[in-house]
């Protein structure tokens, strides 16, 4: 169907006054002529009527045939209206005359409107000569009385020019109807002028509404004057008034907002500066410490000591091998923080990995009493992803569950799950521990964090293996649940997605493509639709990671992420550019779908200090691909 266009107020306040006028002009106009014209008619018809009366009375007589010839001769000469007047004899009898009368005079409106001339019969009776019913007289149509009326003589027919009488009547009213005319003019002028100061009200409104929506930034409204002061527009405008202030409060409040959260993140960058500099700092000093350590009970080793002094010297191996341990996990986790751990893809046999990780921990569980039971839920296969990861995420569960778990047994569980295009490699830790209390559940993979230092005491250990689990976990695409009730035991999952041998022609359609993608807080669906389709994607959090990671190796794309600031993007880009020499890093900023009708506010901006490119992240993979041609061809 076909969308009617749309039309103004003031076209529709004018287009129907000038309806209603013309209609009431015109039908006014034509009522007035009408009823004009046949009351005039019928006062020229009654006027004859008395004219008709003497003539029939003069002509009744014996000597007024001279009298009636002078009175008509008067009559044409006085009356132009009246066409014609004769005499004639008839034998018709005066109740037919009267029928006739009666029938005329029904249709004066007829005679008055459209007939050029109307004919009128009068009966001529003479009483002087009596005839042979003179005793008759009609009382009604059928019924005659006998009364001594005299005698009829013959019929007087008077006949106007009712064109005459139109015309004449129009000349002598044509003057007051330029009159009502005018004074009908004035009064409608009158009625628009008010109607067109209301138009003009809601013109005035209308500009108004036009220069907020044109002016995003407009902090006030300009003033407006009202002609006319009507309850429902001044109802509007007081609702549109109160509706900008809203507006205005909310944007103040926002821009506060948006200023609070410059600042949190400012100093959240600072505080990562500096942690990051105290880890370097603190790495390097114990680790040089560490090695001196380390060095000297290996040169001890090869003395004669005595069995005291192998005791002492057994328990400052033993510190000093939890410090290597706990500075090893520190400094993995800063080179994670900083970009400086890759993702390496080897194919590999899941099953020798389950074997070689139950030959590794099976004897330590069985020094402590436990028992270390495997259930594999599928057959040999073969997969690709980065083994190395994968076992030490798979090491520190095992041995925090060995660690918290005094009497029992420890389940490692294998299943693996196979799709269209790739696998789920799910893997099951379980243990009957002390169990964690579910309030704590979230905070455990927090650094240094312990659930309950009282009953935790006295289990050595630094708190960070399960950071470092869930930091390479994010890195490789996976994902940990925890499921634990105190005093029973606890369950950690940790579920793997990757592909099979099998690749399809969409799965490397980015291959050999390395891409930085640089977020805020997560990282979102599309970074996943990058490396389904083959890219290289190291994942950053901060400025001086990424430009470590474009230091250490080239890369071909910088994308960030929607939840990054506009700020922090633009910072990003100044960083990059200015870091650059020979190779130009093409840079993307994947605006969130609510920003897109703000596209210009931004756009130009981002592009000033070095973005390439800005598209929205709402997008499926195969327009990515056609974006990422487009962008690197």
């Amino acid at each position: 169907m076909k969308n009617r266009s749309q039309r103004t107020l003031s076209t529709i306040a004018w287009s129907a006054v000038i309806q209603v006028t013309l209609v009431t002009v015109l039908t006014g106009f034509l009522l007035s002529v009408v009823y004009g014209l046949i009351y005039h008619y019928q006062q020229k018809k009654q006027h004859v009527e008395q004219l008709a009366a003497i003539l029939t009375t003069s002509a009744s007589t014996p000597e007024g045939a001279d009298i009636v010839g002078d009175q008509v001769s008067i009559v044409l000469g006085n009356e132009p209206s009246i066409q014609s007047i004769l005499f004639y004899s008839t034998t018709d009898s005066i109740a037919d005359s009267a029928k006739e009368q009666n029938k005329e005079t029904r249709s004066d409106w007829r005679n008055a409107l459209f007939s050029s001339t109307a004919s009128f019969n009068y009966p001529v009776i003479s009483r002087d000569i009596v005839s042979h019913d003179a005793t008759n007289r009609f009382v009604d149509d059928n019924t005659i009385e006998s009364q001594d009326t005299g005698s009829l003589v013959g019929y007087l027919n008077i006949t106007l020019d009712t064109a005459q009488i139109r015309k004449y009547w129009l000349k002598e009213n044509l003057l007051l109807w330029f009159f009502i005319v005018g004074l009908s003019v004035v009064w409608v002028m009158f009625i628009l002028r008010k109607i067109n100061w209301f138009i003009k009200d809601v013109a005035t409104l209308t500009d108004v509404f036009k220069l907020v929506v044109e002016n995003p930034d407009l902090e006030q409204l300009p003033v407006t004057k009202q002609r006319l002061e009507f309850k429902e527009l001044m109802q509007a405008k007081h609702a549109f008034i109160t509706l900008f202030e809203r507006l205005k409060n909310s944007k103040r409040d926002y821009n506060e907002l948006a200023v609070l959260e410059q600042q949190l993140h400012n100093k959240d960058l600072s505080l990562n500066l500096q942690r990051h500099t105290f880890q370097s700092m603190i790495n390097h000093e114990l680790k040089t410490s560490l090695n001196a350590i380390v060095g000297g009970l290996q040169l001890l080793d090869t003395q004669q000591l005595n069995t005291e002094q192998r005791d002492t010297t057994a328990i400052i191996n033993k510190g000093a091998q939890q410090l290597v341990i706990m500075l090893d996990q520190i400094m993995l986790l800063n080179q994670i923080d900083k970009g400086q751990i890759n993702v390496e893809i080897h194919e590999f046999n899941p099953l020798e990995v389950i074997a070689d990780l139950l030959a590794k921990y099976e004897p330590i569980a069985q020094r402590k009493g436990l028992t270390l039971v495997s259930h594999v839920h599928h057959i040999d296969y073969s997969l690709q992803g980065d083994t190395s990861k994968i076992k030490q995420m798979v090491s520190t569960l095992l041995e925090n569950a060995i660690k918290f778990t005094s009497v029992g047994e420890i389940t490692l569980q294998s299943q693996l799950t196979h799709f269209d295009r790739s696998n789920r490699w799910q893997i099951g830790i379980k243990d009957t521990g002390i169990g964690i209390n579910t309030n704590d559940i979230n905070d455990i993979f927090n650094p240094f964090f312990q659930a309950d230092s009282s009953q935790t005491r006295q289990y050595e250990g630094s708190g960070i293996g399960l950071t470092v689990v869930r930091q390479l976990a994010q890195l490789i695409g996976a994902t940990v649940e925890v499921d634990s009730t105190p005093d029973i035991g606890s369950q950690f999952t940790l579920t793997i997605p990757m592909s099979s041998q099998r690749h399809t022609e969409q799965q490397s359609m980015l291959s050999g493509l390395t891409i930085i993608y640089y977020y805020y807080r997560e990282k979102g669906s599309l970074a996943d639709k990058l490396e389904q389709l083959g890219a290289r994607v190291h994942y950053h959090q901060y400025n001086k990671s990424v430009i470590g990671q474009m230091s250490v190796k080239k890369v071909d794309m910088v994308m960030c992420a929607e939840d990054v600031h506009l700020s922090r993007v633009a910072s990003l880009a100044k960083s990059i550019r200015q870091y650059e020499e020979a190779h130009r890093t093409l840079i993307v900023y994947w605006y969130p779908a609510q920003q897109k009708m703000y596209l210009d506010s931004f756009e130009h901006g981002l592009k000033a200090v070095g973005v390439d490119y800005c598209h929205g992240a709402d997008i499926d993979n195969k327009t990515l691909i056609k974006q990422l041609k487009k962008w690197l061809i």
